[in-house]
């Protein structure tokens, strides 16, 4: 089985729980996914099947769509509602949401974000959330992110017996964005404690909510044979690049890894992303420029050796 699935991760699980629960479910272990999702979010999780696997890395560089909700008012150790409080500054008077949207606004485009101690990001071989669970606090490093949007969708609810201000927004962003630091920076540019109370992942690699299954749909699926109908074969997930059809003399040199010029490819001039080969109707291999050869692409990854 190869391909690519939209899985629905529910709230309760992590995204290792979906991919161990799959590999009964499909009957097969070569199952990876493309972004992990913390256990208290919901959303789109790709899944790659078989020859899937290979293009799992493409996916995860492509852009993810959130909704979710930011609360003012206090900060947790985790910078979302799963975590204790840390530190707490009452909402006496609510901010507008004029004011709301002009911070928001503020943080499109390219920024720089810190990790949350509770992430998976190594520093000096550990995983930073396990420092977190000793009490530990390390120097975390910085990380570019690109914010294409950020936008309040509801107005603005001010609790007045928990001195909180909340509301829900879509944010449009690129790969290793953290969107828990995102709510908390937006609070600190508003000169207060906050944290993400909510969050749900809408789309990622491409892949939309209408197209997801939960874990209960797949299983019905396979058991009525009908699993193929929901599987995406692995182009989708290099359709990004540019896509370039070879012919047979050129596929054998592509299946020895030989380096070839882009006029090779019938190309004018070295392309700047990596270009995706097509024998047969079928994505064969990507290829890049090599920069320790002039006018040479090379093979980035090889996706089938037989077609």
């Amino acid at each position: 089985m190869d391909g690519i699935l939209a899985l629905w991760k529910e709230r309760g699980m992590t995204s290792h729980d979906c991919v161990f629960k799959l590999r009964k479910i499909l009957k097969t272990k070569k199952i990876g996914h493309g972004g992990t999702l913390d256990p208290d979010v919901d959303g789109v999780l790709p899944i790659c099947i078989g020859k899937g696997t290979k293009v799992i890395e493409f996916m995860q560089d492509s852009g993810k769509v959130y909704s979710g909700e930011i609360t003012l008012g206090y900060t947790t150790t985790t910078e979302d509602k799963s975590g204790e409080k840390v530190e707490v500054m009452p909402i006496e008077t609510p901010f507008s949401d004029a004011e709301i949207d002009e911070v928001m606004k503020s943080m499109e485009g390219e920024i720089t974000q810190i990790p949350p101690m509770y992430s998976a990001v190594k520093v000096n071989g550990k995983r930073l959330y396990a420092y977190a669970r000793e009490g530990l606090t390390v120097e975390r490093p910085k990380r570019i992110a690109q914010i294409k949007s950020f936008r309040r969708t509801t107005e603005s609810f001010f609790d007045k017996k928990m001195k909180t201000q909340s509301w829900r927004f879509e944010v449009v962003c690129g790969k290793g964005t953290y969107v828990r630091t995102l709510a908390v920076d937006t609070g600190k540019k508003l000169g207060v404690p906050a944290h993400m109370s909510d969050l749900t992942r809408l789309e990622s690699g491409g892949l939309k909510i209408s197209q997801a299954l939960t874990l209960e749909q797949v299983t019905k699926a396979m058991e009525t044979q009908r699993i193929s109908k929901h599987l995406l074969p692995i182009e989708y997930g290099v359709a990004n690049f540019e896509r370039v059809n070879i012919d047979d003399k050129i596929w054998q040199q592509v299946k020895n890894g030989m380096r070839l010029s882009p006029q090779t490819f019938g190309l004018e001039k070295m392309p700047n992303e990596p270009i995706a080969l097509y024998y047969a109707g079928k994505v064969v291999a990507l290829y890049v420029s090599n920069p320790k050869e002039k006018n040479k692409l090379k093979p980035l990854k090889m996706l089938r050796t037989e077609v």
